[in-house]
C-alpha cells in the first residue's frame, strides 16, 4: 500500500511525482456530469482509506464548447471532442489531476499525454423515447406506434435519427440540445412530440419514470460506450494511474475497447450515424454489433462479429473495416 500513502505526502511536483491532497477532479457542470463525478469519487474513496476525508477531493467544473453552444448540431461546431477539449487542456496544464467523462463523449484517439485510466461498470445502455402529450399509450408489440403520423421528433444524434427514420420515414426530426431536464421540458411543453435520451442518464438522475418507451439494442443500436463512465489522467502520472486502475470494471473495459476500436476503424464524423454495442457471453466470448447509416435513414447497415474477449480491439477493428467495405462510398466520404 506504499503507493497510496504517497498521496498525502508533501508534493514533489506534478506529473506523477506525488502531490498533496486534495486531488483535483475535472468535470463538466451538467447535473448528470456532476452526479457521475461524485459517484466515481464515492467508489475511489471506498477503495482507498487515505481518500475518505471529506477534503480529499476538489471539484473543478470546466465549461466546454459543447455545453456553451446549444443552438447548432455538434457537427456544425467541430464534431468530435467538443465535450472534452477544454478538460483535456486543463489536465495537460496541471490544473486538474484527473477527469471524469461519459465515455461516449471521448474521441477514440486521446491527445498525446492523456490516457484512459479506468472505466466504471456499465449502466443500462438502451435508448429511451420521451413521449409528449400528443403521443398515445406505448404498445409493446410496436414500440413506435404511439408516436403520431408525421410528428416532429427532437434529437441531436444522427445515429438515433437514422434508425428512427428507417423504421418510421413519416416522422420529422429537428435538433434538440441541452441537458436532460431541458429536453424533458421541451417535450412536456409540446415543442416536440417525442425525443430520445439514454436510459443510463435518466437512471442516474432518478428520472427513469420519464422513459415512455425503452428500445432494445436490436431495434435501436446504442452509441459506442453509452452508459460507461471513464476517467482520464496524464500518462506520466503513474501513481494515480495505478490507483485508478485498481477500481476498473474489466467487463466495461473489454466492451469499451471493442466499441471504440470499431469507431476508430470507421473514423466517422459527427455527421455519420454509427452505432456499436458489445456484450460478454457466459463463455467469455465477446459479441459485437455495429451499424453505419445515412442520416435520413435511407440506408442502414448492421453487422456482427464474435470472438475471444482478449481480442476485443481486433474484433472492433475487423467489424469496423467490414462496415466500411460494405457501405456506399458516400457515407464516409
Amino acid at each position: 500500500m506504499s503507493r497510496l500513502r504517497t498521496l498525502d505526502a508533501p508534493a514533489a511536483g506534478r506529473h506523477g511525482q506525488g502531490r498533496t491532497l486534495p486531488l483535483r477532479v475535472g468535470t463538466r457542470g451538467s447535473p448528470l456530469a456532476l452526479w457521475q463525478t461524485r459517484h466515481f469519487l464515492s467508489i475511489i474513496s471506498g477503495f482507498c482509506p487515505v481518500l475518505r476525508d471529506a477534503k480529499a477531493f476538489e471539484e473543478h467544473v470546466i465549461s466546454t464548447e459543447g455545453d456553451r453552444v446549444q443552438d447548432r448540431p455538434l457537427a456544425d461546431i467541430g464534431g468530435k471532442g467538443l465535450f472534452a477539449k477544454e478538460i483535456h487542456e486543463a489536465l495537460l496544464d496541471g490544473q486538474v489531476d484527473f477527469a471524469v467523462h461519459s465515455l461516449k463523449d471521448l474521441e477514440t484517439e486521446l491527445p498525446p499525454g492523456i490516457v484512459l485510466a479506468c472505466t466504471l461498470q456499465r449502466e443500462d445502455p438502451r435508448d429511451a423515447i420521451i413521449l409528449g402529450p400528443v403521443c398515445g399509450a406505448p404498445d409493446r408489440g410496436d414500440p413506435l406506434a404511439c408516436i403520431p403520423y408525421g410528428a416532429l421528433v427532437g434529437t441531436a444524434s444522427v445515429r438515433r435519427q437514422s434508425q428512427i427514420l428507417a423504421m418510421r420515414p413519416d416522422l420529422r426530426c429537428e435538433v434538440i440540445r441541452g441537458n436532460i431536464q431541458t429536453r424533458l421540458g421541451r417535450v412536456r411543453n409540446g415543442d416536440f412530440a417525442a425525443s430520445f435520451l439514454a436510459l443510463a442518464g435518466l437512471r442516474r438522475m432518478g428520472l427513469e419514470r420519464e422513459a415512455g418507451v425503452l428500445l432494445d439494442p436490436g431495434m435501436m443500436l446504442p452509441a459506442a460506450c453509452q452508459g460507461i463512465v471513464g476517467v482520464t489522467v496524464r500518462a506520466a502520472d503513474v501513481e494515480l494511474h495505478e490507483l485508478l486502475s485498481a477500481i476498473e470494471c474489466r467487463t466495461a473495459r473489454s466492451v469499451a475497447t471493442a466499441e471504440r476500436a470499431l469507431l476508430g476503424a470507421l473514423d466517422g464524423s459527427c455527421r455519420t450515424p454509427i452505432g456499436a454495442y458489445a456484450t460478454l457471453r457466459p463463455d467469455n466470448t465477446l459479441f459485437l454489433s455495429g451499424l453505419i447509416a445515412r442520416p435520413d435513414g435511407s440506408f442502414v447497415l448492421k453487422r456482427t462479429i464474435e470472438g475471444p474477449v482478449a481480442d476485443a480491439a481486433r474484433l472492433g477493428m475487423e467489424l469496423g473495416d467490414r462496415l466500411r467495405r460494405e457501405a456506399p462510398a458516400d457515407i464516409l466520404g
